[in-house]
């Protein structure tokens, strides 16, 4: 309440922080030339800031425009184009108006007209890094994981499904300024059945303002799709094929058709990925239940099949000049089949060898739901309010088959006819979460050198999950009781925030504001009715930025944020999944929020930038990390509070034009991580330089044909207690566009050189569990062969096309980039 009274108070206040140009374009014969492109360019580089379309009288008016140097381009069929000389908008507030300006007619036939203002790969933000992805040859006929694995400073591990960012976990998802609020597994699974064709950049932000969520102490990665702006009918269709172990295949479409007043949207999209992984491990542990020392060796393939379906549509519809309401949806499923087949020899010291073969056969069927609707209202010039309803609805069902022998040395049956060895086995895992978000944003011009921005929000979650494992004995299911585990979740977080920006002088930006969050969850064990966690949370989390421009050339950014990461549902159930006889994954209903400061200097010349970012989380989140119970029979393997981490990194980007026809660009994060844990046997704190580095090369050939080579590279890192071996990929593709407005045909190429092994090391860092030393090789499909793809993409209709889509960077609303972009 106290919030909302906050919000009505500010409601009242008061213009428009940025400036705006406006201008009309006519015939010879001072015709309006009404539909034409509208275009203002950064000219240092050509980058495109923003476009717009005339109207039928030949009117254009571009708003939102900061303080800065820039030139406008015409552009339209039939006519010659014009480009405006540079001029300055040298405060916020101001309208820039270009007059009336005659266009010489062009009686020369075109074939087409392209328009190119391509932004470049890499921008680095006061919030983090912009990845402009749509160019990339290697975006189309990707996923969207694929893609995010090549943005620097982002780690994907294949093996247990989980993503960090600059060397930290913590790491939240968002669709189109979405939260994804689901496990991070589920979420990389979500990635990576999401075609990667529509995206059109991915934010990293590691100091994202006030007006978003709290969550993410290792920062918020999010992943903005298309959206059409075009006057008319536009689209296109891709096609996909492809083979690395087994086929591959993509096939979609989208369609846009925009009006005066309505925006109409939809796409669609199937993918079929039949791929292959495979693992070795080493071991050594002193394992009681299975006789005490013993030396293990494993080899274990898995073999999916995979089948997504992605679709959206939406709507929005402009009642008149200041208000705009719409809707979307967006919806995926998938449905998976997998057969993993696991041979293990235990050698238990002396001489006693058991050995076990297993077969778990699962299959994997996953719906996700994301449906919005807002209102938008511009109450008069520089004063607007906002209101968002969001729904999303998750529902997965994953049931296994384990079949498996553990014999001795003689063939005879290991161990006793229990639960824990028997021989038919059957697991099932079935989960449902619903997300509901209301929030209503205001933003007001107080004077023309500041703005005042302020919201509150409400999101409720509720996640029911079900799984077990249930052993066949003696011609009956019986349950094994430490498996089981049935919970019910439920969680709100109320959230309120304000923020000003303000422009001491032109070449100066200043940001600072704050969010509180008050959170309570409840998680309960139907089976009993017995509460077992009751967290109540309420903290503020304060940011402010700087920001000083000294020229065209030079800019000075300073932030500080404090963020949270509060655990998901499965982190702390206590459900229980099949790893092998003697370990199973687990929850940890004991788990604590990650509270983080981060603090962030950087640095732009040019195009090049460069970033000094400290980090401090009191108990992050490790996933994964192993340990035992008093009862000594099994291996756990579950999340973990390490106590602290720091984190000193450096961050670059450099871009270089070596010709007209050749550019490069190059990315680094590194420097010292220092942490400590004492969930192990024994504790120990741990320093050393972690760093990943990426590039990319792209070559402008001959006859309408590109070339782009990349590659990226992670050094070795830890998660929790868990050491990971540097690891990386080469990848390389070409495109042909077609003449005639044809389309385009891509070829790629992923992993050219079969390095895709990720390596863990348990047991070389401290004591652990059982005092176990083991070495994990994971392989990916393409260490077996390299993954070749073919595309062929079209676009039809509109004038603007791709590369006049209105901008939008991590520092605005997300209300902006979720309907306006």
């Amino acid at each position: 309440m106290k919030l909302l009274l906050l919000n009505l108070i500010l409601f009242g206040l008061v213009q428009q922080t940025f400036g705006q140009i406006s201008g009309k374009f006519v015939t010879k014969k001072d015709q309006p030339i009404p539909f034409a492109n509208v275009i203002l360019l950064n000219p240092v580089d050509s980058s495109l800031i923003k476009g717009s379309l005339t109207s039928e009288t030949g009117d254009f008016q571009i708003g939102d425009i900061p303080a800065g140097k820039y030139v406008i381009r015409f552009t339209a069929v039939g006519f010659q184009n014009w480009t405006s000389q540079l001029f300055e908008i040298p405060s916020t507030g101001i309208s820039f108006n270009l007059g009336t300006r005659k266009i010489i007619e062009d009686t020369r036939q075109l074939a087409e007209v392209v328009i190119k203002a391509e932004k470049p790969l890499f921008e680095q933000k006061i919030e983090g890094i912009v990845v402009n992805v749509e160019n990339s040859i290697l975006t189309k006929g990707s996923s969207a994981l694929a893609v995010l694995e090549r943005s620097p400073g982002v780690v994907i591990d294949h093996r247990n499904n989980s993503i960090s960012l600059n060397g930290k976990d913590g790491v939240m998802v968002m669709i189109n300024g979405k939260l994804m609020r689901m496990a991070l597994s589920q979420v990389v699974e979500l990635l990576n059945g999401t075609s990667a064709n529509d995206i059109e950049k991915i934010e990293l932000l590691t100091s994202p303002p006030s007006r978003y969520d709290a969550d993410g102490n290792g920062g918020l990665i999010n992943i903005v799709m298309k959206k059409n702006r075009d006057r008319g009918m536009s689209g296109s269709v891709s096609l996909t094929g492809g083979y690395g172990y087994r086929e591959k295949g993509m096939a979609g479409f989208n369609l846009s058709k925009n009006t005066e007043k309505i925006r109409s949207y939809g796409s669609y999209s199937f993918s079929h990925d039949r791929t292959y992984s495979y693992m070795f491990i080493n071991s050594s542990q002193n394992m009681p239940v299975l006789g005490g020392k013993l030396a293990v060796t494993v080899y274990d393939t898995t073999r999916t099949a995979q089948n997504n379906h992605n679709s959206t549509a939406g709507l929005d519809y402009k009642i008149n000049s200041r208000v705009t309401i719409g809707g979307n949806v967006i919806y995926n499923a998938s449905n998976s089949s997998s057969v993993s087949e696991t041979h293990a020899r235990y050698n238990v010291l002396p001489d006693s060898l058991l050995t076990f073969d297993g077969q778990i056969s699962g299959n994997n069927h996953w719906k996700n739901l994301v449906s919005s609707l807002y209102l938008e209202k511009e109450i008069k010039s520089g004063e607007k309010l906002n209101f968002d309803l969001n729904y999303l609805r998750f529902k997965n069902n994953n049931p296994s088959q384990i079949k498996s022998s553990f014999l001795n040395a003689d063939g005879m049956q290991g161990g006793t006819n229990d639960s824990l060895f028997a021989p038919i086995q059957q697991g099932f895992a079935r989960t449902a979460i619903q997300v509901g978000v209301l929030k209503s944003d205001y933003s007001k011009q107080i004077s023309k050198k500041m703005k005042m921005e302020t919201g509150i929000k409400q999101t409720y979650s509720e996640g029911k999950s079900l799984s077990g494992i249930e052993s066949l004995i003696d011609g009956k299911w019986v349950n094994r009781s430490e498996t089981w585990n049935q919970i019910q979740m439920k969680e709100s977080i109320s959230a309120g925030y304000i923020s000003f920006s303000t422009l001491p002088d032109p070449s100066i930006n200043l940001n600072f504001g704050a969010r509180f969050e008050y959170s309570q969850t409840h998680m309960d064990d139907p089976k009993t009715n017995i509460n077992t966690i009751d967290r109540r949370l309420g903290k503020l989390f304060p940011n402010i930025s700087f920001s000083k421009k000294f020229n065209e050339n030079n800019e000075l950014q300073l932030s500080y944020s404090k963020r949270i990461s509060r655990p998901s549902y499965t982190d702390l159930a206590s459900y229980v999944s099949y790893s092998d006889p003697t370990a199973v994954y687990t929850g940890n209903p004991l788990l604590k929020p990650t509270v983080t400061d981060n603090l962030k200097i950087g640095y732009n010349y040019r195009n090049y930038a460069f970033a000094i970012l400290f980090s401090h989380d009191d108990h992050p989140i490790a996933r994964y990390q192993i340990t035992q119970k008093p009862e000594g029979n099994l291996l756990y393997v579950s999340p973990q509070n390490p106590d602290f981490q720091n984190n000193f990194t450096f961050q670059a980007s450099l871009p270089f034009n070596i010709k007209d026809w050749w550019t490069m660009n190059y990315g680094f994060v590194g420097g010292i991580r220092n942490f400590k844990v004492s969930y192990t046997l024994v504790p120990v704190e741990k320093t050393y330089f972690g760093y990943s580095a990426n590039f990319s090369q792209t070559f402008k050939l001959p006859q309408n044909f590109t070339m782009e080579i990349s590659g990226w590279y992670n050094g070795t890192s830890y998660n929790g207690s868990i050491k990971t071996r540097g690891f990386g990929m080469l990848s390389s593709g070409i495109k042909k566009t077609l003449k005639g407005n044809g389309g385009s045909l891509q070829f790629s190429v992923s992993d050219i050189l079969r390095t895709m092994q990720i390596n863990n090391y348990y047991g070389t860092l401290t004591t652990e569990a059982f005092c176990i030393k083991n070495h994990v090789a994971f392989n990916t499909e393409s260490r077996v062969s390299p993954i070749f793809k073919l595309t062929y993409f079209k676009s039809f209709g509109g004038n603007l096309g791709k590369n006049l889509r209105s901008t939008s960077s991590g520092s605005k609303d997300e209300a902006d980039r979720l309907n306006n972009n």
